[in-house]
């Protein structure tokens, strides 16, 4: 296995999920293994985890290049490229950030329902594990799509337990990312995503979407793109 980050190709193993959130989720031991290693196994050379070194390899596809994301920018990052990453995106930030048209958005100071830049400014909108804390996922997609050129192109990540369907967890107790004692409203999981993960990029306008994995089924990344219609 090859980081798409950075190239490296030793990684190094943390233990992450904790028995309440297993519980929760309702999640086998073999789902929790693998979503283990989405989380938290590590490039020993940059430090990104599977969950990143799969939406750098949905970045990459976006941009049309085969070398790893910290080369590709050196190439690609002095293009007419406009990116809105709305919260960041694991270790990928730095890269990002060498991009001249890089807007950074904090969630929630940036209302995923609401986001406050005008239709098609930007080529590609970038989000990490954010899209499972809001109300309504199709509707935050379909900003991201309202704010993205017609050529252009969403890339972000859920965590996917891939052999069940998405479920919304409202009427469900509470579930956080992170300790449920300093965890914000923000850190709620609202949604909780399964196999039909990408329909959700579809049912908010997107014309297609293609799925990145790592270790599948491990890690994934979806490439949703805008398509050349007028919206």
């Amino acid at each position: 296995m090859e980081c798409g980050v950075c190239g490296g190709t030793t990684f190094t193993s943390l233990k992450v999920l904790w028995t309440s959130l297993i519980d929760e989720w309702q999640i086998s031991r073999e789902e929790a293994e693998y979503v283990e290693r989405q989380q938290g196994e590590i490039c020993d050379s940059c430090g990104s985890n599977l969950r990143s070194i799969a939406l750098a390899n949905a970045i990459r596809a976006y941009l049309g290049t085969t070398e790893v994301l910290q080369d590709a920018v050196r190439s690609i990052a002095s293009r007419e490229i406009s990116i809105l990453e709305i919260n960041e995106a694991g270790n990928l930030t730095p890269f990002l950030k060498q991009f001249e048209h890089y807007v950074f958005g904090a969630y929630p100071a940036v209302d995923m329902h609401a986001i406050p830049y005008a239709d098609g400014t930007f080529d590609m909108v970038i989000h990490s594990d954010t899209l499972e804390h809001v109300f309504n996922p199709i509707h935050a997609l379909s900003e991201c799509r309202r704010v993205l050129k017609p050529e252009g192109a969403l890339c972000f990540t859920v965590p996917t337990i891939v052999g069940r369907m998405s479920r919304d967890r409202t009427g469900l107790p509470m579930s956080y990312h992170g300790n449920p004692g300093t965890a914000t409203d923000d850190l709620v999981v609202r949604t909780e995503f399964g196999a039909d993960a990408w329909t959700y990029a579809m049912r908010a306008g997107f014309t297609d979407v293609t799925i990145h994995t790592v270790s599948y089924p491990a890690a994934t990344a979806m490439l949703a793109r805008n398509g050349w219609t007028t919206r």
